[in-house]
């Protein structure tokens, strides 16, 4: 149901009704409804459900033994399940009025779960792959960055996606923006 869930938000945004997840389903409503009590509590199952591919996502990486710490980092940061990549998710700005409830629990998620990707840039550090930086400001510098995304209509006024926008963030990130020969 939260596959097809996110197929209806793809099709009609936040506006997409049960009716249309009960047609893309080839059910009833009231099946629905045995499961779900009402939209909103959809929406919050629907959430943890992309924060946790997510987090198998990152799990994966970690174990990929062909890549190395910075590769691992720089895929980590910018995750994106294989499955997602078609989600708008340049229209979940609009979350925040409308469902405040769903857009607080966006926002916890994103605030946490950050071991792994912590203990990545620490590797990192260690070996000499990154330079040290304060992994507490990085944090809050890439989660900053990630509601913004989610408060404002930033990906629509910039013509990008979702996964272009945090690539860019990424990007932005772990190379600076000095140009690699300027002043040197």
């Amino acid at each position: 149901m939260l596959q097809a869930a996110i197929t209806a938000f793809n099709e009609k945004g936040l506006k997409f009704t049960m009716d249309d997840l009960a047609a893309i389903l080839g059910m009833s409503k009231k099946t629905i409804y045995n499961v779900f009590s009402d939209k909103n509590s959809l929406f919050l199952d629907m959430v943890d459900y992309l924060f946790d591919t997510i987090k198998e996502s990152e799990q994966k990486i970690v174990k990929d033994t062909s890549l190395s710490t910075i590769e691992k980092i720089r895929h980590i940061l910018g995750v994106m399940p294989e499955s997602y990549k078609e989600i708008d998710f340049g229209q979940l700005y609009l979350l925040k009025d409308k469902y405040p409830d769903i857009y607080r629990k966006v926002e916890k998620r994103l605030e946490s779960g950050w071991e792994t990707t912590l203990g990545l840039l620490e590797q990192g550090m260690n070996e000499g792959v990154i330079r040290h930086v304060n992994l507490t400001v990085f944090k809050m510098m890439m989660e900053a960055s990630l509601e913004q995304f989610f408060q404002r209509d930033i990906l629509v006024r910039a013509d990008m996606t979702y996964a272009q926008g945090l690539n860019e963030v990424v990007s932005i990130l772990l190379n600076g923006i000095e140009e690699a020969d300027y002043g040197r």
